[in-house]
């Protein structure tokens, strides 16, 4: 087993959590009712990109804020740009459902909930790419 698949298998459960955690705030920006989960979404960001050692900010729109990351340490590296959205569609016709969309559910090793494929599931493990543990050892790219 390589380094990078102890520390995944090591950290796996805490990746895991971090996520369902992410896909329990209702974030559905088209429902003007949900603009304090779209802030609660935008503090996890917040707070889950510094914790991987970025430089996360907030800018303000006229709709729901950006969260936007940086690390730009690799002095004259390319710099690669990841795009993701925090928001999700709405949760209708809630019949169609197996489980409550905001209540992560795994079954078999997979976790249903609203956003878990789009774009919240994707957007955890590429940012940790950029993580903290990938940031000390030397970069070849920001």
């Amino acid at each position: 087993m390589t380094e990078l698949d102890n520390f995944i298998e090591q950290n796996l459960d805490r990746f895991d959590n971090t996520l369902i955690d992410f896909l329990r705030i209702p974030s559905i920006s088209a429902q003007p009712e949900r603009k304090g989960d779209m802030r609660a979404a935008c503090d996890f960001l917040m707070k889950y990109l510094s914790g991987i050692g970025l430089e996360p900010r907030i800018c303000e729109t006229p709709g729901h804020p950006i969260v936007y990351a940086e690390h730009l340490k690799a002095e004259g590296k390319p710099t690669a740009l990841i795009y993701g959205h925090y928001d999700v569609q709405p949760v209708d016709p809630l019949d169609l459902w197996h489980s409550p969309p905001f209540e992560p559910v795994v079954k078999d090793g997979i976790i249903y909930a609203r956003g878990a494929a789009d774009d919240k599931g994707q957007m955890m493990p590429t940012s940790r790419r950029y993580s903290s543990r990938s940031l000390k050892k030397k970069q070849n790219t920001n």
